[in-house]
């Protein structure tokens, strides 16, 4: 497999990140009922100016497969971000956003669809590592005519 890469230093700032993370969230919408969920996300990199971020979710009584998510970060200047991300429910995410330590703070500039897909309008995330290396995220949504709103709330801890 060969000797590992070292981070590209456009994403050192994002390096804390770096690793797989799993844990149990809460999701709720005014349109749905409420869950609970477990997650795992992983962030690598490959030595270019981007980390690969990949998200899976399931139900945390019954298993079931819930969501996914796909994409890269990227920070094209000091203290900002970009992420890139697709959905498997016909959705694409362009957001843009914070770093300030172990803070990031991202809201869409985009929120692309299918035909077929759901009306997302917006997407906003905040995540924060803590001292006791939890890394706690919300996710806002404005969707389905419903204005920008919580959905969902998760501690992850670093699993490698």
């Amino acid at each position: 497999m060969g000797t590992p890469v070292p981070l590209h230093p456009d994403v050192e700032s994002l390096g804390f990140l770096v690793g797989s993370w799993s844990g149990r969230g809460h999701g709720a919408y005014p349109t749905i009922e409420s869950f609970d969920y477990d997650e795992t996300i992983t962030f690598s990199h490959i030595g270019k100016p981007f980390l690969v971020y990949a998200q899976r979710t399931w139900h945390a009584t019954d298993g079931r497969p819930l969501h996914a998510e796909t994409g890269f970060w990227r920070v094209p200047r000091p203290a900002r971000i970009e992420l890139v991300l697709a959905h498997p429910n016909g959705l694409v995410e362009v957001s843009e956003g914070t770093i300030d330590g172990a803070t990031i703070r991202a809201s869409s500039t985009l929120v692309g669809r299918t035909s077929t897909a759901k009306d997302v309008t917006a997407v906003e995330r905040d995540f924060t590592l803590d001292a006791n290396e939890v890394l706690r995220y919300e996710l806002r949504m404005a969707a389905v005519g419903q204005p920008l709103t919580h959905h969902l709330a998760a501690e992850l801890r670093r699993e490698s």
